[in-house]
């Protein structure tokens, strides 16, 4: 028995050692055909690190034949299965362009959105991959509305959409948050909670979005010189207004009532000012 397994191992080793000789040779050596031929063989026994470099030297060979969109797939499908996500969605986008009219045109279309999603850093990095993605998948939900994959494209789009609302949201947080070492930020966060606001409708942070943007109005105002303040208090008392139209019971209520206060009773304060500076302009 020993010997038998003994021999079968030997066996395995030699047929192991005779394929990697023979593509080594084919790679090397071969002809485009004998390329193409190892190439795909490599890629139907799942060695997709191989059959890429193989499909990279014959594609020049190829281009314009028929033969061409099946390596074009074969060359996505690869880096897929490699897990080069980004050069997937890449090749699968270029298939999808290239062939309209294949068989595997819904396939491909999905592969890129979804390769584009693996490609994809955490919300608070580069988002370049993030919208490839969500514009992939916007663009197979419009052009396959009778998918099987449609609901998972549907969920694919919503956890996009909400990574690039979290990373917009907490940039405009930041920028708050920072205010006190710089006043400009107070400005950069008010305008970047206002542009999350209106890119997203309907955003799962809209309620501390608004929130944050009446804070960072409101603590703005009483950073400000006595002749700022009146139209920052202006602006600060219309984004408490939005935050209680559409959150009238919204979970920050008390400190949004404590904050209006401290805003209504400073705006009697500057109103007075004005009023009694006006008076001494007209006594002289």
């Amino acid at each position: 028995m020993q010997k038998i397994k003994n021999l079968a191992y030997l066996l395995a080793i030699s047929l192991l050692l005779f394929s990697c000789g023979e593509y080594q040779k084919v790679l090397n050596k071969g002809t485009v055909e004998d390329q193409y031929k190892m190439a795909v063989k490599m890629y139907e026994s799942q060695k997709f690190g191989k059959a890429i470099r193989l499909f990279e030297k014959v594609t020049p060979a190829y281009r314009g034949k028929p033969q061409m969109e099946r390596i074009q797939f074969m060359v996505a499908q690869s880096n897929f299965n490699e897990k080069n996500y980004q050069t997937a969605g890449y090749y699968f986008d270029r298939f999808a362009k290239n062939y309209p009219k294949s068989s595997k045109l819904e396939e491909a279309s999905f592969a890129s959105a979804l390769s584009y999603k693996l490609a994809s850093p955490e919300f608070s990095k580069d988002p370049t991959d993030t919208n490839k993605a969500l514009e992939a998948f916007q663009t197979f939900i419009n052009a396959f509305p009778d998918s099987d994959k449609l609901e998972e494209a549907n969920k694919h789009y919503k956890e996009l959409r909400y990574k690039l609302q979290k990373k917009y949201f907490e940039i405009a947080k930041t920028y708050y948050t920072t205010a006190d070492y710089d006043m400009r930020n107070y400005k950069a966060a008010i305008q970047a909670f206002d542009n999350l606001l209106e890119d997203y409708l309907g955003s799962e942070f809209k309620e501390e979005a608004l929130y944050y943007r009446l804070k960072a109005a409101h603590d703005f105002t009483f950073k400000s010189y006595d002749r700022r303040k009146p139209e920052r208090i202006k602006d600060a008392m219309e984004a408490y207004d939005k935050l209680i139209r559409n959150y009238p019971d919204t979970k920050y209520k008390t400190e949004v009532d404590k904050m209006v206060t401290r805003l209504q009773n400073e705006k009697v304060r500057i109103d007075d000012l004005i009023e009694k500076s006006k008076e001494l302009e007209d006594s002289k």
